[in-house]
């Protein structure tokens, strides 16, 4: 039986850039912070095995709400270059699944993530707050796309 979550997103990007640089992009999650605004920091807390797995990582967010949140994730699915799944842990608690997808020079990024808040007052509040925080989401990734196709010198498709 599925878990259910108190929020699930999901998000597309398209951009004109190979997979492999996408890939290397978004696998280089302590580099966020240089191109992804909203990202204050990533931190490794544990290294993972010689491809990753089980790496854990702290992220630090901070984006239109005056919130800064901060979690942790543990990679659990690797599969270079088409899959970055990952276990959240803190502030929010649930799971992260990055997709990978190149077709006639457009790599198409899916990514689903499937939480949980655990701050008290964020549960009592979500009838109020849901809305507020699937906008402060979309406004996170939306930077994220224009970030990364700054990066890579790419053309944002789809965001």
């Amino acid at each position: 039986m599925e878990k259910a979550y108190q929020y699930s997103f999901e998000t597309i990007w398209q951009v004109k850039a190979p997979l492999q640089k996408v890939w290397k992009a978004i696998y280089e999650q302590e580099k966020w912070p240089d191109w992804w605004r909203g990202v204050i920091s990533v931190e490794t807390l544990q290294e993972g095995d010689e491809t990753d797995l089980g790496k854990k990582v702290r992220y630090t967010w901070r984006s239109i709400l005056p919130y800064t949140l901060t979690f942790d994730m543990e990679s659990c699915n690797i599969q270079e270059p088409f899959i970055l799944e990952g276990i959240a842990y803190g502030e929010l608690e649930g799971e992260g699944k990055w997709r990978f997808l190149e077709e006639n020079g457009v790599t198409t990024l899916q990514y689903n993530w499937d939480v949980n808040t655990t701050k008290k007052w964020m549960n009592n509040l979500r009838p109020v707050l849901k809305p507020l925080f699937k906008w402060n989401h979309d406004v996170v990734m939306k930077r994220g796309a224009r970030g990364l196709a700054k990066k890579l010198n790419a053309e944002l498709v789809r965001y």
